[in-house]
């Protein structure tokens, strides 16, 4: 019934309806109708919003990347072989090799007091040098139990104490040291340590401030003796002397006292000389000594402390102090393929890597024969068989002395340097690399790798030599082939290492 009624008031015409007033008319049912459509199309306005934003961000989305995914969407380019051709000609280049800087002749010094001090402790009282002091002949180092040691030109090591009546060639040493120091040693005879020797060693004793030894260690007994024997003979013989005089004033009788004879003063003569000569060989023999553990002798002046490991009031147990005498210089080994690059007389270059100094200086000698086994003076750099052998540990090469023009710093004694040796040229055209060019593998052969054109690689050993200005000359060994033209690999383009060259 309802239904049919709806659907009759429904074909029904709209002016056919009675009008309703709006204060008749009921307000209520009409609000919830309104409300539930605003609500519906806020929602539909939502919903598209959304669907238009998420769109928005797939499109951004598309276009829009992050650094790390622009990279990764990159990837790596196709590697590119760098290559460079052989060449042949003449090249010029400097060999360069390790060095350490090295005094002539390098001495520890470690005293014993002499004499009956010996007995007790021997004491180090005074320092009288500092590390890095320069020497010069006949200067104090130390005090040693009061006793002082001291430098002396001369070659030849100590080995025994000098005292007056000694002979040999380290007596001849001594006296052309002390003559050097302005102490003249007389008509003594070269090696004889005789009067002369030993006023002039007392004089340089004096001159340092110092009592010398006494060569007898009597306490003097015996010098004191020999003069209480002088004296006597000569009282011998002033007696006889008076009585004769006596006897040649009185009258002969039978109660004169027997004459002395000529016999009686040719003895008392006699034995005053002997007494006089004896005392003269005593006083000799117990003159000033040098001993041992008072000298250290060192070839070269001006000579330099180099270190001082001793204390004052410290027991002498070893070393006290290390010197270092002659002109410093540069001891390194050239490798074989180096050898004959080097020769005497070629300028050098030396650098300190830690003080930035740099001297110049020029080869003084290269060894004939090899040195075999670990050496500290140094090897060659810029790879290949050299380096091989270095990095072993075991150093193979000719031993390379670099005379510096100007003396160097004292504090670079010890110090390793780099030498860099201005080598001629080689010996007529070579075939000549780029030193990107070698490549030396694990068992110490160096190679180059030849690309042919039609994109193959083979793999040639060869000896380095010569190199210089970023090349190095090459011989091809092991029957290996290479020629000029040829192009050699030095590197990848846009690979790990990218060494730059032809293609």
């Amino acid at each position: 019934m309802v239904e049919s009624e709806s659907a009759g008031l429904d074909n029904q015409d709209e002016a056919s309806l009675p009008e309703v007033s709006a204060a008749s008319a009921p307000a209520a049912p009409h609000a919830p109708r309104t409300g539930l459509a605003g609500r519906r199309r806020a929602v539909v306005l939502i919903a598209l919003a959304s669907v238009l934003l998420a769109g928005a961000g797939v499109g951004a989305a598309a276009f829009v990347k992050s650094p790390a995914q622009v990279a990764a969407d990159a990837g790596a380019p196709e590697p590119d072989v760098l290559t460079a051709p052989v060449d042949f000609r003449v090249l010029e280049s400097s060999v360069i090799v390790r060095g350490k800087v090295t005094a002539g002749q390098s001495v520890e010094v470690a005293p014993q007091p002499a004499g009956d001090e010996s007995a007790g402790r021997a004491v180090v009282t005074r320092i009288a040098v500092r590390e890095g002091q320069q020497l010069s002949p006949g200067k104090l180092l130390m005090e040693v139990s009061g006793r002082p040691v001291f430098v002396l030109p001369g070659t030849l090591p100590v080995y025994r104490d000098l005292k007056p009546g000694s002979t040999g060639k380290d007596v001849t040493q001594l006296q052309k040291a002390l003559r050097s120091l302005g102490h003249g040693t007389g008509s003594d005879p070269a090696g004889t340590f005789g009067a002369g020797t030993t006023a002039a060693l007392g004089a340089f004793y004096a001159a340092i401030g110092y009592d010398p030894l006494s060569a007898l260690d009597d306490g003097g007994e015996a010098l004191k003796a020999a003069e209480e024997a002088v004296s006597a003979a000569r009282r011998a013989l002033e007696d006889v002397q008076d009585g004769a005089s006596a006897d040649d004033g009185e009258a002969s009788g039978s109660d004169k006292e027997v004459r002395p004879s000529g016999r009686e003063l040719e003895r008392a003569r006699e034995d005053l000389a002997k007494a006089q000569r004896e005392y003269t060989d005593v006083r000799a023999a117990s003159g000033p000594m040098l001993p041992a553990g008072e000298v250290v002798y060192l070839r070269g002046f001006p000579a330099r402390v180099s270190v001082v490991q001793g204390t004052v009031g410290s027991v002498v147990e070893g070393t006290v102090m290390t010197l270092t005498a002659g002109k410093l210089v540069v001891r390194a080994h050239v490798m074989e393929h180096q050898k004959g690059l080097v020769r005497s007389g070629l300028p050098a270059v030396i650098l300190s890597e830690l003080s930035g100094v740099t001297a110049r200086g020029s080869v003084k000698s290269v060894a004939t024969s090899p040195d075999t086994g670990n050496s500290a003076t140094g090897s060659g750099e810029g790879g290949g068989e050299g380096e091989a052998d270095s990095a072993g540990g075991e150093v193979q090469g000719y031993l390379m002395e670099v005379v510096p023009d100007k003396a160097l710093d004292a504090r670079l004694t010890g110090e390793d340097v780099r030498v860099t040796v201005a080598a001629a040229a080689t010996d007529g055209k070579a075939l000549v690399v780029p030193v990107t060019a070698l490549s030396s593998g694990a068992d110490g052969r160096t190679s180059v790798t030849v690309r042919e054109r039609s994109g193959t690689q083979r793999r040639v050993e060869v000896r380095p030599g010569t190199s210089g200005d970023g090349f190095v000359a090459v011989t091809p060994v092991g029957g290996g082939s290479l020629a000029r033209d040829d192009r050699v690999v030095t590197g990848i383009r846009g690979g790990a290492a990218d060494t730059g060259g032809e293609r």
